[in-house]
């Protein structure tokens, strides 16, 4: 459902809000190992992430890198989204149809309805934070390192 885009922004920007700070800024390297992601895809990604430090915030030289501010933590998962332009995947048609409506609607409209008004709140309720704190707990994880964790 999201593209790859959208997840590997998702979780470069969890990643960052968990592993790094003002103090500890976290290179291309480290985020791209850390979110099993390639590291030119990772670089394009944290490239829409910072523009206008809409999302994550970071710094050039020797002590440079990627980091989230307080206020960049508290956003929710859909400035993320927005930040990588895919925030339309919480409103489109889910067969990809341009018109999809009450009027004119695909076959599973009326029942992806509400599923897509759960990820609507989902996506505009949930903050960067909380996720972290999720995290932080032990229960979830962001990489793709198989063992004996559950998956999703």
């Amino acid at each position: 459902m999201l593209s790859k885009t959208a997840e590997y922004a998702l979780r470069a920007t969890i990643y960052i809000a968990q592993k790094g700070s003002e103090d500890n800024k976290l290179g291309i390297d480290e985020i791209a190992k850390g979110i099993d992601s390639p590291k030119s895809f990772t670089a394009k990604i944290l490239q829409l992430l910072t523009q206008n430090n809409r999302v994550i915030s970071s710094v050039r030289g020797p002590n440079g890198g990627f980091y989230l501010t307080d206020r960049a933590r508290k956003l929710p998962v859909k400035a993320v989204l927005e930040a990588v332009e895919e925030a339309n995947v919480i409103t489109k048609c889910v067969l990809g149809l341009r018109e999809c409506s009450e009027t004119r609607p695909c076959p599973m409209h009326t029942q992806y309805k509400a599923i897509k008004k759960q990820l609507k709140q989902m996506f505009e309720k949930t903050s960067i934070q909380q996720l972290v704190e999720e995290l932080n707990k032990g229960n979830y994880f962001i990489d793709n390192i198989t063992g004996s964790r559950k998956h999703c």
